[in-house]
């Protein structure tokens, strides 16, 4: 940018690259919006010891200046730009006004900037700790997060996934739908826009025709009129010339019609749209632009041991949230109650790595969301003071697995199995993956050892391709 440098009592232009301060006189200055103004700083005369001071204070709102002409010539922009890139920028600006939300900042905490306290109306902060892997959110008069002025505080983990939850609630299938309605009618807008075109460029025609005509007619010798009714005609010429040009880029698409396998697809995609948010490709930054595009701001208060939330959509509608507080010294990294009981129910039938395998194959994960080992069974054993599986204690109660049933009914497990389907053999399945457990008693019945054996005798030679199929 053009730069005014004064060397050996001389001033010279020279081009150089603009900085922070450079941009932000251009942006913040009504002439680049076309307008003249003055007084925009408040300016006081004090007289100190009997001479005087010019006291200039810091910039004044735009509607506080003493003179503001709209208008007045040429401008980069238009005013309501100029109005909207001011609002912008003092609601980006950090630390300079309690009611500007900021710029995102740096951090894990998905919300920093949003929180606004429903008790004083101040702005949250945020405190990191754990090398800046928990975020805590907070509201007080002073910076100090260990301070004993607290207006409201609460841990930010569990409120972060409630409201990134909400956001994606909005965004899955009704927003896919949505967009979907958007596409049909894209194709329709696109038509009428070229009718418009098409009918302003035969106006511009006729009237560049009309231009012509009165140029013709006109005495030569009466150049002031002649040189108007040139120019005149030459503005309808460009004016001819500018809606050609955007009739011919203009590029009517073919309306969209989704057949119902396009349009399942697209649904999935919306509700798949979860696993893309907790995907490690997506940066914590996204996440946080992508919320900010939907919501302004969230009131938030503690009452008791729940946390309540409004949240301010873009758009001026509002959702309540209630979401539960973690208590003093609870752990905020908790496993479902319904795998803690899995876990229980099959440490008595097999050891931790095969309890591992089955709950990873179920899409059971850990309170942080990890698969499992046989590390973690076993302290999720000891913190829920559950025992470890002993070798044989199956047989004490009278229990057998679908191979041990197999072996003593001296059929295959695949005879067995379509038993238990069939309802010959009762058996019970904890869940997906987990291991068939058949009492003992069930297999000493007559009508199943007579059904094994009926079934036995059925069974293919060694030379039947439907043996080796079932053997493969």
């Amino acid at each position: 940018m053009p730069v005014v440098v004064h060397k050996s009592r001389k001033r010279s232009i020279e081009w150089k690259a603009p900085v922070y301060r450079t941009i932000y006189h251009i942006v913040t200055n009504p002439v680049y919006a076309g307008a003249y103004a003055f007084g925009r700083r408040s300016v006081f005369v004090k007289i100190e010891n009997g001479r005087k001071r010019i006291i200039h204070h810091r910039r004044r709102n735009w509607n506080e200046w003493d003179v503001l002409i709209k208008e007045h010539h040429e401008g980069y922009i238009t005013w309501e730009d100029f109005e909207r890139n001011q609002r912008l920028m003092a609601d980006n600006a950090n630390r300079r006004s309690n009611m500007g939300r900021g710029s995102i900042r740096h951090g894990e905490a998905l919300l920093a900037g949003l929180f606004r306290c429903a008790r004083c109306g101040r702005k949250l902060r945020v405190n990191y700790s754990g090398n800046g892997l928990k975020q805590r959110y907070f509201c007080r008069s002073s910076s100090d997060a260990s301070t004993d002025n607290c207006c409201t505080s609460f841990g930010g983990t569990r409120i972060d996934r409630a409201v990134a939850q909400e956001v994606l609630d909005r965004l899955q299938p009704l927003g896919i739908e949505a967009a979907m309605a958007v596409m049909n009618d894209h194709g329709h807008e696109q038509l009428e826009k070229k009718r418009q075109l098409e009918n302003a460029l035969e106006q511009a025609r006729f009237e560049a025709a009309r231009a012509h005509r009165q140029y013709d007619e006109v005495d030569p010798s009466n150049r002031l009129v002649a040189g108007e009714l040139e120019r005149r005609w030459n503005e309808r010429l460009l004016n001819v010339h500018a809606l050609e040009e955007q009739l011919t880029q203009h590029d009517t698409p073919p309306i969209i019609s989704l057949c119902p396998q396009d349009r399942d697809r697209l649904l999935a995609l919306g509700r798949d749209l979860s696993r893309v948010w907790d995907s490690v490709d997506t940066s914590i930054e996204t996440r946080k632009k992508i919320i900010r595009l939907l919501i302004e701001e969230i009131m938030v208060d503690v009452v008791a041991d729940k946390i309540e939330l409004v949240i301010h959509w873009h758009g001026s509608d509002h959702t309540r949230l209630s979401v539960k507080k973690n208590k003093a010294g609870q752990n905020r990294w908790v496993t479902d109650a319904d795998v803690v009981e899995f876990v229980r129910v099959l440490a008595r039938h097999m050891p931790d790595q095969s309890t591992a395998s089955v709950l990873n194959r179920s899409g059971k994960s850990t309170g942080r969301g990890n698969s499992w080992t046989s590390s973690r069974v076993s302290s999720l054993r000891h913190s829920q003071g559950i025992e470890a599986y002993r070798e044989g204690e199956r047989a004490e109660r009278g229990e057998v697995t679908l191979n041990e049933a197999a072996a003593a009914l001296s059929v295959s497990p695949s005879t067995i199995l379509r038993m238990v389907h069939d309802g010959t053999l009762p058996a019970q399945q904890l869940c997906k993956g987990a291991p068939w457990i058949i009492r003992l008693q069930d297999i000493e019945r007559k009508d199943v050892r007579a059904e094994a054996t009926g079934r036995r005798s059925r069974r293919p030679s060694s030379n039947d391709p439907r043996q080796k199929h079932l053997d493969l």
